[in-house]
């Protein structure tokens, strides 16, 4: 009976690499068919998402399974920078003694074909200064990794022609994108304003890899940004949680309705952070390279307003009462 239940633990403490290779194989295939749309959109001089097929390309995508290597360059980028920065927080793990999984990779219907990707501690972060670590090291790394890519689509996009169709969904660029455009520009004459321009698929999927990595620094709960701001500070992290709580659902109602969603996730009794012991602590040099580069990235990453006129008032002005 002994025996038994050890070979039980054992199978349950073992990594489960199918599933890992399954939701892999699964997120590569939904981000390429979405990317697949995106692609023939560009070919086309078309932005992005233009029509309806386009929010939801799955049954478009099986009526041309030939253009399915045109979805490469956007799945590959947009995977490449969800994987750096999972795998820097499960490399850290590693370095601080913490027992972490693979990163679990997220299939899902939406307008990157994923949403997102996760790993799971199967040990408690034995300090602040560890869980600091941690919590920096994904968002370090997901940006590195997004701002070559960013460069590359920048340089690939092109200028909107005379006979544009319309966005059906307009994107606002995030800080990071508006300042390499600027520095691309002073090198080539011919580098249209965003406004102007239509994204290369590489650059949509940098959008995305950058919008993932603000909204996981948000300050507050179990976010990235929470587990550095309560390595810096538990008291803090506390009231920050329920002051950003009240800001998303303003930011909902004036910006863009998904805060709201962030809102709702952030009340979950599994946002509370758990207690992580202070000893050591961070130093104070420490706290305040690693919390200025946090905030710095965050700046650079988020936009107040992603998706334009989709805020709970612009919704509510639309509907015919």
């Amino acid at each position: 009976m002994a025996d038994a239940s050890a070979r039980s633990a054992r199978r349950d403490s073992s990594p489960r690499l199918w599933l890992h290779l399954l939701l892999l194989v699964l997120t590569f295939l939904t981000t390429t068919m979405v990317g697949m749309r995106y692609a023939y959109n560009f070919s086309f001089g078309r932005p992005p998402i233009t029509t309806e097929t386009d929010i939801f390309p799955f049954p478009w995508v099986i009526h041309h399974l030939a253009y399915f290597g045109n979805g490469l360059p956007f799945s590959l980028s947009l995977l490449a920078i969800v994987l750096s920065h999972e795998f820097g927080h499960y490399f850290s793990c590693m370095r601080h003694g913490a027992k972490a999984s693979l990163p679990y990779l997220l299939p899902a219907p939406t307008l990157s074909g994923t949403a997102g990707a996760v790993i799971r501690l199967n040990s408690r972060i034995r300090s602040r200064m560890a869980l600091l670590d941690i919590g920096i090291s994904g968002p370090i790394c997901g940006y590195l990794a997004a701002v070559p890519l960013t460069i590359l689509g920048l340089l690939l996009s092109k200028p909107q022609p005379p006979d544009t169709v319309p966005s059906l969904v307009q994107f606002h660029a995030p800080l990071t994108v508006s300042l390499l455009r600027d520095l691309l520009a002073a090198y080539r004459s011919d580098m249209p304003p965003l406004v102007d321009m239509v994204p290369h698929p590489i650059l949509v999927a940098s959008w995305v890899g950058l919008f993932i990595t603000s909204l996981n620094l948000i300050p507050a709960g179990q976010l990235d940004g929470g587990h550095i701001l309560y390595a810096i500070s538990p008291k803090r992290h506390a009231n920050w949680t329920s002051g950003m709580i009240l800001l998303l659902i303003l930011a909902g109602a004036v910006y863009w309705m998904g805060w709201l969603v962030w809102a709702l996730v952030l009340m979950l009794p599994g946002m509370r952070h758990s207690i992580v012991p202070a000893d050591p602590p961070p130093s104070q040099r420490q706290s305040a390279l690693l919390g200025v580069a946090a905030a710095a990235i965050f700046l650079l990453t988020s936009a107040p307003e992603p998706f334009v006129g989709m805020s709970l008032m612009s919704m509510m002005q639309s509907v015919k009462w």
